[in-house]
């Protein structure tokens, strides 16, 4: 039964393949009757991905019970010495990859179902979408870098796809092009890393590539730096999909588009596609250690620039995307230590919590979006938000769960994988491990930031007394809340946090808004796209439909107990999760995953969750509702009288404020010297092509014009004249050679 099992599993890439394509044939022979019948085509695209993954589950147990790699290899081309083989690879990687990519896919098709019912786009969504899965199902059973190369550049084309499926909207045009070219800056070192490591052990294979290259990097048989330079090029496409720094500028803008897009590839399945690159080429890199060191340094600046960046957003799916880029940044920096087993434990649990964020703040954005007054902008707008928490209790939950599991509070998921990479960060580098540590504190930080100011409620502060008076308002930020308002002192304690900076909002508090008094009484029909009016009417935001819940309800699942993989059983650390990944590196993995004893695991734990709790209760301090929070911090009353210190606390907060919301201005950089720089040498280039090339041509195109012209006015038709004036000039030439020789 298992050889049955493999042999056919080259198949796995084209199962879903089917569905793009008889939309694409349906909507050009009868487009009318196929979007009519739109609504039907979620049915067979969730159907495929499920017998895929029950194929995958299957492959999974065999892996866990047997341990084996299965290779099946067809010939593609051959000519002399050169031979390119397509293949399908089964090993460890592959199968838990497998079982992620499909089981989010799966989740986020019916969530996408209900999401993107009402959208003109509906059968375009479900064609990129399928074909999407197609590709990455293709890319992580690649048996060589070629094929892997084939749906890498794929991938990347069908993500731009869907960034810009509202292509109509500016911002969506411009993400899309933005994520295409960045991800080209990657692609392009990746190919040139896959041509230079062919060209040194004339082989695209894995399962030559890696014995071939290390027999010669051991015997030195090749140029080092050399070697060292492929390796990089081919981590460059890793950096690139991945978003790691510097290349992680298109990961925020991304979130232009449709939020199921969101919960798939920007945070399940394509930016782990650099994730499993690395994974997959590990046995490569890891007989090379300046390129180890550089995938931890790279990971580590990541984390901690996707942490700050994440501080100020006010988009929820832009501040959760910052979130992906720092947790992206902890699965590098335990792969560039040798944690493999850390890091894609890591990714398995972040991949699912994530998901279930992403999925949560789109049921936000649908229940906003029925709000009077509520355009796509507000509704992503977090500080716009407040109080959520009795109008959407299921989503609430949900969206606590995954925010509790990010943090790293057990038993929640992502605990025990963060929890690994922290304790392996003490045995690589104490720096790193503090930097990584203070990140963690910060992801908490800002997560709950989120979530207090999306559903338990804001209050916001309007500065009267900024300016010399001595009172202020203070008002809900929610529209449909309850207002509230207080009169508090000049020397209060908001007085203190509310700090100004260059945008004219605060670290903590935007402008007060003020309600009108029919807000909740003012009807707002809900249009479908066949603009039928129906007779409900939305004042306030309300729970999103059973298939959007469903979806969040079985991740909710996920991010409860898939962490118990990871949980050793016995005093060798035996688990699922290390008979499933330990194979897939063979004997060139160095394993900082040892088992520790319950003493040395609980206190590890308590330290960890320490600080996710500080983070925690920081938010808390700041970000909860204000009336029931001043109370417990009069304490800071005698340390804001200071006025040095609350001067040097200003700067701080505008500091940490203006980098976080200008996003370290690292866009700016790109934008004036990359971007401009790039125009400004194109302008020069153009200038010389044209006035001095052009120039150069065109004057000796009028010379020959008018030379011509003057010397078809000198000829006569007499032979002997000709002669005569041949004869002129041939003397006038000795006479120049005799002179000057």
């Amino acid at each position: 039964m298992e050889h049955y099992i493999y042999q056919y599993s080259f198949i796995i890439p084209f199962v879903t393949l089917p569905v793009p394509m008889l939309i694409g044939i349906g909507l050009l022979l009868f487009p009318t009757a196929t979007k009519n019948l739109r609504r039907m085509w979620a049915f067979p695209s969730i159907l495929l991905l499920s017998i895929v993954m029950i194929f995958s589950v299957d492959l999974s147990i065999q892996q866990i019970n047997s341990s084996s790699i299965y290779l099946y290899v067809w010939s593609w081309t051959i000519n002399n010495d050169f031979s390119l083989e397509f293949g399908c690879l089964i090993d460890p990687l592959t199968s838990i990859l497998l079982i992620l990519i499909t089981t989010v896919g799966i989740l986020v098709l019916i969530y996408s179902d209900n999401y993107m019912s009402h959208d003109q786009g509906y059968l375009r969504f479900f064609a990129y979408m399928s074909f999407f899965n197609t590709l990455m199902l293709g890319l992580i059973t690649s048996s060589n870098l070629v094929q892997i190369y084939i749906f890498w550049e794929l991938v990347g084309m069908c993500s731009y796809l869907l960034i810009g499926f509202w292509f109509t909207r500016p911002l969506a045009a411009t993400a899309c092009q933005k994520a295409f070219v960045t991800n080209r800056v990657g692609d392009f070192g990746l190919f040139l890393g896959i041509l230079g490591v062919y060209s040194t052990t004339g082989s695209f294979e894995f399962r030559d590539l890696f014995e071939i290259f290390n027999n010669l990097i051991y015997s030195n048989e090749v140029d080092f730096l050399f070697v060292t330079l492929c390796a990089f090029l081919l981590f460059a496409g890793a950096i690139a999909k991945s978003a790691q720094f510097p290349l992680h500028v298109w990961l925020p803008d991304a979130m232009e588009g449709p939020t199921p897009i969101s919960a798939l590839i920007h945070a399940a399945t394509m930016v782990a596609a650099g994730i499993f690159l690395v994974a997959r080429l590990l046995p490569l890199f890891i007989v090379i250690p300046s390129i180890m060191n550089l995938i931890a340094l790279i990971g580590i600046i990541t984390v901690l620039l996707g942490a700050t960046l994440a501080l100020a957003q006010k988009d929820i799916k832009r501040g959760l995307a910052y979130s992906t880029m720092s947790q992206l940044g902890y699965m590098m920096l335990a792969l560039g230590m040798g944690s493999y087993r850390a890091a894609l434990f890591h990714l398995i649990t972040h991949a699912y919590s994530k998901a279930l964020l992403f999925l949560g703040s789109g049921s936000i954005i649908h229940s906003m979006e029925a709000v009077v007054g509520y355009s796509p902008t507000k509704s992503q707008n977090i500080l716009l938000m407040g109080g959520l928490t009795k109008y959407v209790p299921i989503t609430k939950t949900s969206f606590l769960l995954g925010t509790l599991s990010l943090c790293g509070i057990p038993p929640l998921a992502c605990f025990w994988s963060k929890d690994e990479i922290l304790n392996d960060s003490w045995l690589y580098s104490p720096i790193f491990a503090i930097i990584a540590c203070f990140t963690a504190g910060l992801t908490a930080f800002y997560m709950f930031r989120i979530y207090l100011l999306t559903f338990e409620g804001h209050l916001n502060v309007h500065f009267q007394n900024y300016s010399g008076k001595k009172t202020s308002l203070v008002y809900s930020i929610s529209l449909w809340g309850k207002e509230e308002l207080k009169i508090i002192k000049k020397n209060h304690l908001l007085s203190f946090l509310t700090i100004k900076n260059n945008e004219g909002s605060s670290f903590f508090y935007t402008k007060a808004y003020r309600l009108a008094n029919n807000v909740r009484t003012m009807p707002r029909p809900f249009i479908t796209i066949n603009s039928f009016v129906t007779k409900n009417t939305f004042s306030y935001p309300q729970e999103s439909d059973n298939t959007i819940l469903f979806s969040m309800l079985i991740l909710v699942l996920f991010t409860l107990f898939v962490g118990a993989v990871g949980i050793p059983f016995n005093e060798e650390g035996i688990n699922i999760l290390s008979k499933l990944l330990t194979p897939s590196i063979n004997l060139l993995h160095k394993n900082l995953n040892n088992f520790v004893d319950s003493y040395e695991f609980v206190t590890n734990a308590t330290f960890s969750v320490s600080i996710a709790f500080f983070g925690i209760f920081t938010a808390s301090l700041l970000y909860k509702p204000v009336y029931s929070s001043l109370q417990n911090l009069n304490f800071l009353n005698s340390f804001s009288k200071k006025f040095f210190l609350r001067n040097l606390f200003e700067k701080v907060i505008n500091g940490i404020y203006n980098w976080s919301y200008n996003r370290a201005y690292i866009d700016v950089f790109y934008a004036r010297f990359l971007t401009k720089g790039v125009r400004g040498f194109a302008e020069r280039i153009s200038f010389f092509d044209r006035r001095i090339i052009d120039t150069i041509t065109n004057g000796v195109g009028v010379t020959s014009f008018f030379v011509g012209e003057g010397i078809r006015y000198v000829g006569g038709g007499r032979i002997s004249s000709y002669l005569l004036l041949y004869s002129f000039f041939v003397v006038i030439l000795l006479v120049i050679i005799f002179q000057f020789f």
